[in-house]
């Protein structure tokens, strides 16, 4: 699910309008501040085993391919700095007690201070499909092109853009979403499946990943697969700007009834977004465990955190400190968590976005929690020391 995309991830998505291009530097108001794990709220409550086991798949591939580490991450130090404190996870027994011990004697907690923490939800949804077209299911999901490349840094800097297409030598940005969606890439055979209507394609374009129940029977998991490097526009913001709806009554499920209720609009508001996903048919994922995210693992329901990957490194693991809407009222949310994938949206040291699920109701809870809150990073001795000379109170 490449945090691709995750929007609020859907609210923010939603209501965000993105603009620095996610190679650009951070500009940094952030400080760290080492605090102690009887400091943070609920520490002690937490089901560190189960946290534990998320944190030891992430190191098994940390140790291995690495992708977590594959970019460089101000506040995460470098994949060595973590290789014996993996080591150590693997040894170390799950039961709870132990579990919430190995934690304390072999990291440090850093909180994240001096910018606003912001946390929310996303999720994969669940769609009807086809892997035919006729009647009803007419809206292909498309595999990745293979004209869509990474540019030169300089084809990059002249165009604003990372990714595009070489056309006759010349670097040119890829094809908006109307002009794919109006069959610009028609005679490729990219057709992985199809689904209902373009409202459901672009909601799980925004996720970045989502389960299709087929009609011909069984369910399919589809996975991010690229990007076309435009630059996200949030239609959400279209509509409040144009007086449709409000900042106030914008969530996932009144914009999908907005466009459902303005059929003959919402193509043309659809394409205010030039960006667009493509997939790839996950074969080996079965439904009992979580979409792909951008580490290349399945994601944990309330285990697994998308992040900026301009500071945290795929892998760390992140005490999240926010609240969440329950049964009407706002009740803590204090979870310890591990940075498994990104997305566009994901804008900050302090912001995270919490996988909530897969389905109906895991996308209500994902569009009910938009909340303050702060961030604390758990991090070998070492590295802890060497961030808080650079960046501690």
């Amino acid at each position: 699910m490449h945090a691709a995309i995750r929007c609020k991830q859907l609210i923010i998505a939603l209501l965000a309008v993105m603009t620095a291009m996610s190679t650009a530097q951070p500009a940094l108001a952030l400080r760290l501040e080492q605090v102690s794990f009887s400091n943070l709220p609920g520490w002690q409550r937490d089901d560190h085993s189960a946290a534990l086991r998320v944190f030891v798949r992430a190191c098994d591939e940390l140790t291995t391919s690495g992708v977590g580490f594959s970019r460089k991450a101000l506040l995460s130090g470098t994949r060595r700095d973590w290789l014996t404190v993996c080591e150590q996870a693997r040894r170390a027994d799950v039961s709870p007690v132990t579990a919430r011990r190995f934690f304390e004697d072999h990291l440090v907690a850093l909180t994240v201070t001096g910018v606003d923490g912001q946390f929310t939800g996303y999720f994969e949804p669940e769609v009807e499909g086809s892997r035919l077209k006729g009647g009803e299911f007419s809206v292909p999901v498309l595999r990745r092109p293979d004209d869509l490349v990474k540019l030169s840094k300089s084809a990059a800097a002249r165009l604003g853009v990372g990714y595009g297409r070489i056309a006759d030598g010349t670097a040119w940005p890829y094809f908006t979403r109307q002009q794919i969606e109006q069959g610009q890439l028609l005679s490729r055979n990219l057709e992985l499946l199809y689904l209902r209507s373009w409202t459901d394609l672009f909601f799980m374009q925004i996720q970045g990943s989502g389960r299709v129940r087929l009609r011909e029977g069984g369910n399919v998991r589809l996975g991010y697969a690229a990007k076309t490097g435009l630059p996200y526009t949030s239609i959400g913001k279209v509509l409040i700007d144009r007086n449709e709806m409000t900042r106030e009554g914008m969530s996932m499920q009144a914009l999908r009834a907005w466009l459902k209720n303005n059929p003959n609009q919402a193509r043309h508001v659809m394409w205010e977004n030039k960006s667009y996903v493509f997939f790839r048919e996950l074969n080996n994922h079965g439904a009992e465990t979580g979409p792909v995210g951008a580490q290349n693992l399945p994601l944990t329901t309330l285990r697994s955190l998308a992040v900026d990957r301009r500071y945290w490194a795929l892998g760390v693991p992140l005490w999240v400190s926010t609240t969440v809407f329950a049964d009407g009222s706002l009740e803590p949310f204090n979870r310890l968590m591990v940075a498994q994938d990104t997305g566009s949206a994901i804008r900050g040291p302090s912001r995270g976005d919490v996988f909530m699920g897969t389905g109906q109701q895991a996308g209500r809870d994902a569009g009910a929690m938009d909340q303050a809150g702060f961030l604390t990073a758990l991090v070998p001795r070492a590295l802890a020391t060497r961030l808080l000379r650079k960046h501690g109170r």
